[in-house]
């Protein structure tokens, strides 16, 4: 099936130009095409057409996977009387008897809220098997990076966004369209790429993976 992601501003996250009122067309798993709505709409007039808010662009890269998934555990909405709702870390993290269908069901939740902030890939590899499964069955990416000597980082959070350039965050650009690669984005209710710094990846409304959509807010 073929589907048409539309958004007020496409930003390609490389040098190409940002395009008002764009698009890009989901033929299955791949990104098929690009451009203005308009012309895709009149290309292919039995695609489904998926409206969202603000700037469509690449998916991000959160540069810390293992602390995120492995450094915290995310409660289940049930547990929140015992253990709240947000991460337990550091000595809450130790003195709570995990075992690997606990970590594996922590990392899932985590994903969820992974993909709830636009993230599409993760940078190092979790090392739990219950934590890489949660991670591979998502089909989050799986990016290097240097090794890390000594203590873990601690957890960082999930907006990657906040403060930073938009460029510096993405995973990778846009595939140029025809070339069979994954179409993999997200979208940001912001009217504009300066207004992401500000608002930050809470504002994500979409997430899409090799064409799949596995978040959206509304």
């Amino acid at each position: 099936m073929l589907t048409i992601h539309a958004a007020d501003l496409l930003l390609t996250g490389d040098r190409r130009p940002s395009l008002p009122g764009g698009a890009v067309l989901v033929d299955g798993r791949t990104l098929a095409a690009a451009g203005p709505y308009e012309e895709l709409a009149a290309a292919h007039p039995a695609a489904r057409t998926r409206r969202w808010p603000g700037v469509l662009m690449p998916g991000l890269l959160h540069p810390y996977g293992p602390e995120v998934l492995e450094g915290a555990y995310h409660p289940d909405p049930r547990e929140a009387d015992e253990l709240g709702t947000e991460p337990l870390t550091g000595d809450r993290l130790a003195a709570l008897p995990m075992t690997p269908a606990r970590w594996g069901a922590g990392a899932r939740r985590g994903v969820r809220l992974l993909l709830a902030h636009g993230v599409v890939a993760v940078a190092g590899r979790p090392r739990r098997p219950a934590v890489l499964d949660a991670v591979q069955r998502a089909g989050l990416a799986l990016a290097d990076r240097p090794d890390r000597p000594g203590a873990p980082e601690p957890f960082t959070g999930f907006d990657v966004l906040a403060g930073r350039d938009p460029a510096e965050a993405v995973h990778r650009p846009l595939p140029a369209p025809g070339t069979g690669a994954d179409a993999t984005f997200a979208v940001f209710d912001v009217p504009d790429e300066a207004a992401l710094t500000v608002r930050g990846a809470v504002s994500c409304v979409a997430t899409v993976l090799a064409g799949r959509l596995l978040h959206r807010a509304r």
